[in-house]
């Protein structure tokens, strides 16, 4: 898997750059950082640049004084329109707890509840440390008939959770700590 989010620290400041396939977004908290960033780049390649983020792989970024807002409500109507709930009713919360899950009744009722959440997102607060952290578990052996463990994990990016998984893992663990550096291999890959 190729590296696509590389982090620089300098003298307590960070700069970040993240690459997905032709484009590449970056931030810092020093401006001299992204601008020396930014030269280099076109000293090396033929790029333009778009200036402040507002957009970026269905991502709506809203950029404050003091933090960032990251949301999705352009791809929430987008996708409500695709599936014809834009006229349906909305609802209080995205799965009923009482019910098992169903794949597609619990995929369109959560975008009922997201209907009615238009501007639900991630704040990131620009003087919380920029740290990326992963937790991973397994649950040994959990499914009785092939004995395959269920892996589980998530990563934070600024105190922010930004991704998370959860899936019966392709292999066999012999041992407990054994589905534990699956699990980790899982989660960090």
């Amino acid at each position: 898997m190729d590296q696509t989010l590389f982090i620089k620290r300098k003298k307590g400041d960070i700069l970040v750059v993240q690459i997905y396939v032709d484009d590449i977004i970056f931030g810092s908290t020093n401006k001299d950082l992204c601008k020396a960033f930014e030269k280099l780049m076109k000293d090396k390649f033929q790029v333009s640049s778009l200036g402040e983020l507002t957009f970026f792989l269905g991502l709506q970024v809203k950029q404050k004084k003091d933090r960032i807002f990251i949301s999705q409500d352009k791809y929430v109507a987008k996708i409500l329109r695709k599936f014809g709930l834009t006229n349906r009713k909305s609802t209080s919360t995205p799965i009923d707890i009482e019910k098992p899950l169903l794949k597609d009744p619990d995929v369109k009722r959560i975008f009922r509840y997201l209907k009615g959440k238009p501007h639900l997102g991630l704040w990131y607060p620009k003087d919380l440390p920029l740290d990326l952290v992963a937790y991973s578990d397994s649950d040994y052996a959990g499914a009785s008939l092939d004995r395959k463990s269920t892996t589980r994990g998530c990563q934070f990016f600024g105190c922010r959770l930004i991704s998370w998984q959860c899936k019966k893992e392709t292999v066999v663990a012999t041992s407990s700590i054994e589905a534990e550096y699956v699990a980790a291999t899982s989660c960090c890959a």
